[in-house]
């Protein structure tokens, strides 16, 4: 029996680090019948949470992979991805992002929209995804979800609209006032199953109706025919609905909910939200490229008759080979069906298809548009595109930041040398912000990635599943070089051996780049170097920026102009006009004023309002900039830049400072250039390392 695509609803839940994601994901599989027992997320059972299926989320009571599961609620497909809110993993929010239709942004009703919240809206806003905002946690001291949907408007800048209020708050939190119905709603039962519907209580009916004024003004500029029946007086549900979907799918309107997923309140009306709000795989724009017609753009239907359109957005190394995770886009995929690779045009048989809930998979005939599901045994890359014979498309790529962090990581013996080199294949095939390299001059391993949790979590993972014991060498930043003056260079790369010898002469100007990484522009005139050696010593300045000579670190930001040169009709080859731009990057770059720069990250400190002094001296003595201090409520949030460099080891700092009651989040925010004496430092532990080897 196919499935009415106008039924499925595919969402990701995301938002800051401990707002209740993986919560509210239990409560929802459990009202939805999909797991007939709640487990917490630290759980003193020893069981954990039903997403959280790895060793080492459960342990450490954070989500580290995004896990997908669906259920089905009032007849309506929910396919869902519990995505991590640590900034170390935002690869895996971001992936979450590029396949689904909506989602629903939790924030804290007392920690309120804070910094994590604010990347998950802007990674929302890259893919166009419409969501719904849950304000969680109203059973908290502190709570306050009036103050958090202004917070939405302020800080992320998001039309937010209330449909609830809360009947009572904190301890008192007792149920909420649906503003659309107008009727008060308990969630009563062992597990807040049973869902009573009575009269405003009497103390709240005028809060009631003024919030109620206020979402209608809000609303009804999505339809005339509302404005129409709300000057009249008599507006219908229905009309409301229809108006606050309509808003929500075009991004200008955001619904705000309210509960506690832990005290069970609220998660069914949120369930009924994602249902009435929120599109179906048809109301979503996707679009592809054809290959066939030089990337022109076409747009993808969701119809399960079309040619079969899915991308592969997440791989996992599972029990039984590779799990690749597709969302299917148009057409229909069957088992023992022949797909395509467009990316290296290979054909792979369907052996195996599964549905995911968490860790566990169910078997299945078939999927159509609009689903997410996983194949079994493909050999396949993150971000490939499978189609049938008839069509040759690609889904555009998703965005991934660079690494900003490397640490050295050494084996023990030779079977932990295998074990490692077998971790490593699979981790930088299933997380592309995790790469990995051997330093050709020291032969050490170099993994890099997001930040000290993201690789701790990796060489954890190296030591349990894979049984490889590695020692781990110093964290190393991402350092970069640039050059902050124009310079001029007139090469000449001579070198005479028996035979023909190498000629080539390059000259020109090198300045810094306003944005990008590096340009190379051609201004030869009258054939002074002839057409076939330009790329050649375009091959040279970029080879150059691999290392450069301040601390061997990476060159960006720089523009080379070649005006000029001279070649030899025997001597000159491709080989002697490299060396000759080699030589030239050389000559130029030391007359060029190069700076080091190094990665600054956007730190935001949270903690109690007594410890503020503690908590700002700490971020002074690591050569931050205090950006911006907040107090909300007996809380203090201390937004600053600092230098990755000095962030190393801050989580046991602050811990001592603030007695264990300080918690910090931090993200890249941009490169700038060192400050000389602590460059002199960096440039004399390079040359250190040199002359030991």
């Amino acid at each position: 029996m196919k499935k009415d695509i106008q039924k499925i609803r595919n969402i990701g839940i995301s938002a800051h680090i401990d707002s209740g994601k993986t919560t509210l994901t239990e409560r929802i599989l459990f009202y939805t019948q999909r797991i007939h027992a709640i487990h917490e997320v630290r759980g003193k059972d020893g069981v954990g949470a039903k997403m959280d299926s790895m060793e080492l989320e459960r342990e450490r009571g954070i989500t580290i992979q995004s896990a997908a599961t669906y259920c089905t609620w009032k007849d309506h497909n929910i396919n869902i991805i519990d995505t991590p809110g640590h900034v170390d993993f935002t690869i895996e929010v971001e992936r979450a992002l590029r396949v689904l239709d909506g989602a629903v942004l939790i924030l804290c009703s007392v920690g309120g929209v804070q910094s994590q919240s604010i990347t998950v809206n802007r990674q929302m806003e890259r893919y166009k995804v419409p969501r719904i905002a849950f304000v969680n946690k109203c059973d908290r001291t502190g709570a306050n979800p009036y103050r958090v949907a202004s917070q939405l408007r302020e800080k992320l800048g998001l039309n937010a609209v209330m449909l609830q209020i809360p009947i009572g708050l904190e301890g008192d939190l007792q149920g909420v006032v649906d503003l659309v119905s107008m009727k008060a709603l308990y969630f009563e039962g062992d597990n807040g199953q049973i869902i009573r519907e009575e009269a405003i209580p009497a103390n709240l009916q005028d809060e009631a109706a003024s919030k109620r004024e206020e979402m209608l003004d809000a609303v009804s500029m999505f339809s005339d025919e509302l404005m129409e029946a709300v000057l009249e007086g008599h507006p219908t549900e229905e009309m409301i609905r229809d108006a606050i979907r309509k808003g929500t799918l075009s991004l200008q309107l955001t619904p705000v909910l309210l509960g506690s997923a832990y005290k069970n309140k609220g998660v069914q009306s949120l369930l009924n939200a994602v249902n009435l709000y929120l599109p179906s795989p048809t109301e979503v724009a996707n679009t592809a490229l054809d290959l066939r017609k030089d990337e022109a753009e076409v747009t993808l239907t969701s119809n399960p008759d079309d040619p079969l359109v899915a991308l592969a957005f997440k791989l996992e190394d599972g029990r039984y080979g590779q799990l690749t995770y597709l969302r299917v886009y148009q057409g229909t995929i069957k088992k023992g069906d022949t797909i395509i690779n467009s990316r290296d045009g290979k054909k792979v048989k369907v052996g195996r298809l599964v549905r995911m809930h968490s860790d566990e998979m169910e078997d299945i005939e078939e999927a159509a548009g609009g689903d997410i599901i996983a194949l079994f045994g493909v050999d396949c890359a993150s971000g490939d595109t499978f189609t049938t014979s008839d069509i040759s498309y690609s889904m555009t790529s998703m965005h991934i930041p660079a690494p900003v962090i490397s640490l050295a990581i050494i084996p023990k013996d030779n079977k932990a040398q295998i074990n490692m080199s077998k971790a490593l294949n699979r981790f930088t095939k299933e997380d592309p912000t995790f790469r990995t390299y051997v330093d050709h001059e020291t032969n050490e391993t170099i993994i890099s990635g997001m930040g000290e949790l993201h690789l701790d979590v990796y060489v954890e993972r190296m030591k349990r599943e894979y049984k490889a014991e590695v020692e781990v060498g110093q964290p190393q930043v991402a350092y970069r070089e640039t050059i902050t003056s124009r310079a001029e260079f007139n090469y000449t790369h001579k070198k005479q051996t028996g035979g023909s010898g190498q000629f080539g002469r390059v000259a020109g100007y090198m300045e810094p780049l306003e944005e990008g990484e590096y340009e190379f522009v051609d201004k030869i005139v009258g054939g002074a170097i002839p057409r076939e050696f330009i790329p050649s010593c375009d091959k040279g300045f970029q080879k150059s920026l691999e290392k450069g000579l301040l601390a061997e670190a990476p060159v960006t930001g720089v523009r080379v102009v070649i005006n000029d040169g001279s070649f030899h009709a025997v001597d000159s080859s491709d080989i002697a006009f490299q060396l000759a731009a080699i030589g030239a990057f050389k000559e130029a770059y030391q007359k060029a004023s190069p700076v080091l720069m190094e990665p600054i990250m956007k730190v935001a400190v949270e903690g109690p309002s007594e410890f503020q002094g503690a908590i700002m001296g700490s971020i002074n003595q690591r050569r931050g900039i205090i950006v911006g201090t907040f107090e909300e409520g007996n809380y203090t949030v201390v937004e600053a830049e600092v230098p990755l460099a000095e962030m190393f080891g801050y989580s046991t700092n602050l811990r001592s400072l603030t007695q264990g009651k300080a918690e910090f989040t931090m993200e890249f925010a941009a490169y700038r250039p060192v400050p000389r004496n602590v460059a002199d430092e960096v440039i004399k532990a390079v040359q250190a390392r040199k002359n030991k080897k």
